[in-house]
């Protein structure tokens, strides 16, 4: 039987009174699991609309909702700051937090590219405050028991790897993922996981090589990208337009490992050993819920008075919008405040 990665139990890490800015779709999902897996909080959300911000924090049962986001940064009861609006807004906010002397979860991708994300991490560090990227895949069991498994060799030498994601998203022209001024395009919101995947378990790759389709808004719609290592190349496939797989595989020359549909969310690993007559093993490293994860992680970081996590390091962040920048650059993609 092959050993589980067993994580810290998120239960058990210090509590935080967390501010939301950006009540989106996926700070639901943080209010949701923070509240119920964690011994932390959400003490406060923050909005441009007011009325969103009631709403969001009647919704979940939160104390205290502001129509600013300087309201919410400058509150002295919230202890850590989870950026959650477009991706385009997350170096602003990141940095509005970070001078308010608030650390900072921001969700990925971290910024619209390494320059902005450089910023921040020097900002942090100039005010001694924890920041870190909410890539909450890497902090899952089964991302931490795969990583093990190719540190310990039971893959043998890995040879290749893929990931694909895609999904049929809003392709509206005027929404968010079609405006290039949002920091729109399958890149930064699909195919952040599979390059993300691809850095947690084969570090920065040394070429980079990207192809696919911008739409007329001038962002990318689906792209293939190959990161090249001294051993194996690594391709992720994402869509924006296209409900696809989900899923990804790790070959070596011992055995392969595979993960299902929605390879970045908790999920089982098959290792499947090549040598003839060898069965399937599952691990069953799923686990209830996901988010709650990344906030124990932060929550115990700050609490130690630490200022990143190995896990998600700054470096980590930096690299993989490195390599995102290079795909953009071969894709023909631009942001307007770049």
């Amino acid at each position: 039987m092959t050993d589980i990665v067993h994580v810290p139990d998120p239960r058990q890490a210090p509590a935080l009174r967390w501010g939301i800015i950006g009540p989106g779709g996926i700070a639901h999902r943080f209010a949701r699991e923070v509240a119920q897996y964690t011994a932390s909080t959400i003490h406060a959300v923050g909005s441009r609309s007011a009325e969103r911000a009631r709403s969001f924090a009647a919704e979940f049962g939160i104390e205290r909702a502001y129509g600013s986001y300087a309201d919410l940064v400058a509150d002295p009861e919230v202890d850590a700051v989870y950026v959650s609006s477009p991706h385009s807004e997350h170096h602003d906010h990141a940095l509005l937090a970070l001078n308010a002397g608030k650390p900072v979860l921001v969700e990925k991708a971290f910024a619209i590219n390494a320059g902005q994300a450089q910023e921040v991490f020097a900002t942090a560090e100039a005010k001694g405050l924890f920041a870190m990227e909410a890539m909450w895949s890497r902090f899952l069991p089964h991302y931490q028991t795969l990583r093990a498994l190719v540190a310990a060799g039971a893959l043998g030498d890995v040879v290749s790897a893929y990931a694909v994601h895609c999904q049929s998203l809003d392709m509206d022209p005027a929404g968010r993922l079609m405006n290039a001024s949002l920091a729109g395009g399958a890149l930064l919101d699909l195919g952040v996981y599979p390059i993300s995947f691809f850095h947690f378990l084969c570090g920065v790759p040394q070429e980079v090589y990207a192809t696919g389709v911008r739409t007329d808004t001038g962002v990318d719609r689906r792209e293939t990208v190959v990161l090249r290592y001294a051993a194996l190349d690594a391709t992720g496939i994402h869509d924006m337009a296209a409900q696809g797989l989900c899923n990804a595989c790790v070959v070596g020359t011992k055995a392969r490992v595979e993960i299902g549909d929605w390879f970045f969310t908790p999920n089982d690993l098959t290792l499947r050993p090549l040598a003839a007559g060898s069965e399937a093993e599952v691990l069953p490293t799923g686990v209830e819920g996901g988010f709650q994860y990344e906030a124990a992680e932060a929550a115990r970081r700050i609490a130690g008075g630490e200022l990143e996590s190995p896990i998600m390091s700054w470096q980590d962040t930096i690299d993989v919008m490195r390599t995102m920048d290079e795909g953009r650059r071969q894709l023909g993609v631009r942001f307007p405040q770049e």
